[in-house]
């Protein structure tokens, strides 16, 4: 059986393959990168690197070609270029005749609101038409993602958000990485959607947990979209960064992110790291870079 990790040069697709050594026999194993040069330390220890290009379905062809089981992890971008990119993945997966297809989505893809659902709900009905046996690997918010929202509080900052109540269930990356090596791995996860969160916190209990790991009062400052894009302006986030932002927020204001289940306890055997014992593992190497 060869499987394959799509992006395995980008931070999740890294974790995922540093994940499925510790299991799967490297002449298992295969990844597709858009430049294999980048990939030359996984090549260095015995893995089947393979040139693969989401705008080209002619590299996927060749990148696709004998792998029994697929990991497609979402690729980078406006939704259009997303589902375009994705679109072209699914279809060559298909010519390649690949017998299993894991994809990276988001919670609640089939229904939510939240900004980025599109691509996620598009790729999922691509991958349900190819009658290729599935895993949907939805996936809530990487902890790491507020990396620097957590530096500008360790430089004196509060902890700004227009998201109102809306809860968040975040998780550390590695975790969902360990879930996608799990199900790529692993048996019995045929045609199954898999809902991956942590318990859900409001930016307030996020705040105050953030506080106890920092020993210190992390004040929130609540205020509307507009203010919080003047803020992130003048914080010297580049402009063309701060409507996404915005986006977020909006997204986890409207309940987007407010999925919990117990999906992680079932892939791995234990629940998602509690979020005090998680930042606990992330602040020092924010620290570090702060």
């Amino acid at each position: 059986m060869k499987m394959l990790v799509t992006g395995a040069t980008g931070k999740l697709g890294a974790k995922v393959v540093e994940t499925l050594l510790e299991t799967v026999p490297v002449d298992q194993l295969a990844v597709s990168v858009r430049n294999p040069e980048k990939a030359e330390s996984l090549k260095n220890r015995g893995i089947d690197v393979r040139q693969g290009d989401f705008d080209y379905p002619d590299t996927l062809d060749t990148a696709f070609a004998g792998i029994d089981r697929l990991l497609i992890v979402s690729a980078d971008g406006d939704n259009d270029t997303r589902i375009k990119q994705h679109d072209t993945a699914v279809a060559a997966a298909e010519r390649a005749g690949v017998k299993f297809i894991a994809y990276t989505s988001i919670v609640n893809a089939r229904e939510s609101v939240n900004f980025l659902a599109p691509t996620h709900r598009e790729t999922e009905e691509a991958i349900l038409k190819t009658g290729i046996p599935y895993a949907f690997l939805r996936n809530n918010w990487y902890l790491e993602n507020e990396s620097s929202s957590i530096q500008g509080v360790l430089a004196g900052a509060p902890w700004i958000t227009s998201a109102g109540d809306g809860k968040v269930g975040w998780a550390l990356q590695q975790e969902y990485a360990e879930a996608a090596a799990a199900v790529l791995s692993g048996n019995g996860h045929e045609n199954k959607t898999y809902e991956l969160s942590g318990k859900l916190l409001t930016q307030e209990e996020f705040a105050s947990i953030l506080g106890t790991v920092l020993e210190k009062e992390v004040p929130i400052q609540k205020v509307d979209d507009k203010e919080f894009a003047e803020i992130m302006k003048g914080a010297g986030l580049p402009d063309v960064l701060i409507p996404f932002l915005v986006d977020i927020q909006k997204s986890i204001r409207a309940g987007s992110l407010a999925v919990e289940s117990d999906d992680f306890e079932k892939l791995l055997g234990r629940p998602a790291t509690p979020i005090k014992e998680a930042l606990t593992q992330l602040v020092p190497g924010i620290s570090k870079n702060n």
